[in-house]
């Protein structure tokens, strides 16, 4: 499946963000998919944001934004969005949308995804 992620921008601290990840080209349904969001920092490795299950009644998140991230999906229009609130200069990061089609659950692991979204970068200046 082909993700593209959106929505990124400059925000100051404190502030909202609504990303969005739009899947096209494959052959399986949207719904089947696991789907989840990661972020890489400069200089760090690619780390777990959150992901939400297939028909979207569930989600897990990393305890650096529990609270303030909520990610939601809409199957009927191929889309996942993550929505970040009280946005912190630490949130600074290219983020990437990812989909498997394997496992149940939510791995939380880059190596577990098959498909990546090119990512959009989300600067939180203090």
């Amino acid at each position: 499946v082909q993700l593209q992620a959106s929505g990124g921008g400059l925000v100051q601290a404190g502030g909202s963000l609504r990303l969005s990840c739009a899947a096209s080209g494959s052959g399986r349904t949207f719904s089947s998919y696991v789907m989840s969001w990661f972020r890489q920092a400069p200089g760090k490795v690619r780390e777990f944001v959150g992901g939400i299950t297939r028909s979207g009644n569930s989600t897990y998140y990393a305890d650096s934004v529990k609270g303030r991230f909520t990610i939601s999906r809409e199957n009927a229009k191929n889309t996942m969005y993550l929505q970040m609130n009280t946005l912190k200069p630490e949130d600074t990061a290219i983020y990437y949308c990812a989909a498997q089609g394997a496992f149940f659950g939510i791995p939380t692991e880059p190596r577990d995804y098959d498909d990546w979204g090119q990512g959009t970068q989300v600067t939180v200046s203090s």
